[in-house]
Formats: C-alpha cells, sequence, structure tokens
C-alpha cells in the first residue's frame, strides 16, 4: 500500500548514507515496490553528450553501488573514458527518490563471476549473443545467434565473456528525498566518503 507523506529530519537519518538506502530499500519492499531495484544511470562523452538508461543494482555496500553490462555498450564505452556518472532511484510507493553521484570503477573478477553464473542460462547466452547498443540486422539474426550460441556451448557452462563485467558508483554524494505536500519535499544530502567522513545538508525543495 502507497503510504502518505511522510517528514524526513536529520535526527531521523543514519549518519552512514549506505545504512540510511538500506533502510529506505527496506521500506519500498515492504510497501510493494515494483522493482526497487531499478535504478536510472546517466554518463556521458568526455565532451558532455549525455545518456541515461534504466538498469538494476546489483549490490551496495560502503564502497558504493554496482551493476553489471557489456563493456562495449554506450554506457560501458562511455565510462571507458569518462568514468564518472549519476545514479537515481525512484520509488513511488514510498514518494522517496534517491540520487548518487561518483566515480566508477570495475569490479573484480571474483565478484562478476559470483554474478554472471548466478544469472539464468537463457540471460547469459543472450549475453554473448548481444553486441550490446549496435545496431540489429532483425530480430531473426539476433534469434539466429542465440542459437548459434546455444549450439556453441551445449552441454557445457556457459563462461562469462571478457567483455562482460560490472560497475561501481562510488559515490561522493547521495541525496535522499521525501516527498511533502504543498511541494515542500525534504532533502537531504550526504557529501564526503567513508573515510573522510559524511557531512549531512538541508537542501531547499
Amino acid at each position: 500500500m502507497p503510504v502518505d507523506a511522510r517528514p524526513l529530519e536529520e535526527s531521523d537519518v543514519d549518519p552512514d548514507p549506505f545504512a540510511q538506502f538500506g533502510r529506505w530499500y527496506d521500506d519500498a519492499v515492504e510497501h510493494g515496490q515494483l522493482q526497487p531495484d531499478a535504478m536510472i544511470v546517466a554518463t556521458s562523452t568526455p565532451d558532455g553528450l549525455p545518456s541515461v538508461r534504466l538498469v538494476l543494482l546489483r549490490g551496495v555496500d560502503e564502497r558504493g553501488f554496482c551493476f553489471f553490462t557489456n563493456f562495449e555498450s554506450r554506457k560501458g564505452r562511455e565510462l571507458s573514458v569518462n568514468p564518472q556518472a549519476a545514479i537515481a532511484f525512484h520509488w513511488p510507493e514510498v514518494l522517496r527518490q534517491v540520487r548518487a553521484t561518483g566515480a566508477v570503477e570495475l569490479v573484480d573478477d571474483d565478484a562478476a563471476d559470483a554474478y554472471w553464473y548466478a544469472r539464468p542460462r537463457a540471460s547469459r547466452v543472450s549475453a554473448w549473443a548481444s553486441a550490446q547498443s549496435a545496431v540489429a540486422d532483425s530480430r531473426e539474426a539476433l534469434e539466429a545467434r542465440v542459437a548459434e550460441i546455444e549450439a556453441r556451448f551445449d552441454g557445457a557452462e556457459v563462461p562469462r565473456p571478457a567483455n562482460w563485467g560490472g560497475y561501481r558508483v562510488v559515490a561522493e554524494e547521495i541525496e535522499f528525498w521525501q516527498h511533502r505536500d504543498d511541494r515542500l519535499h525534504d532533502r537531504l544530502r550526504y557529501t564526503g566518503s567513508g573515510r573522510t567522513g559524511w557531512r549531512i545538508d538541508r537542501l531547499q525543495p
């Protein structure tokens, strides 16, 4: 069930933004939010041309927010030359948003392998078959490529391709936005890091 507007006070939040994110994520799940792990990721070219898409959050801890993709996709190409990103979560069931910005780093091979082999086999086959973000000749050609990969790995494990892995957004700024009536929304922004400590400021709506 959706909830009514709730206040967001500085005294209510955890001094650690990742602990606070966990609280809000669990609350979104509890209130039936559809795909609470849907995460908007914005990247850009070095000359400032932006692009944005939805991915799935696949891990969060004190180091940052993780997702996985093909390194040769548009976001992968942009991150290779401009390793900075902005992310956002929108949870309308609880009238909340979270946004963050920071540098982006690759996750290690062990973490990438662990997630890859936890995926359904069909998803792994599709990842092999798709040259993500490239122009497709047709749907039929794509499905033929899937059949080719299925035959290639028939009876064998589908390994993680070299061009597929994970990114971590190492957040330097995280904002928690809570809807309030009459557009007087609450916005609390954390800046800093776990190493240097986090500062919390209230932003005007």
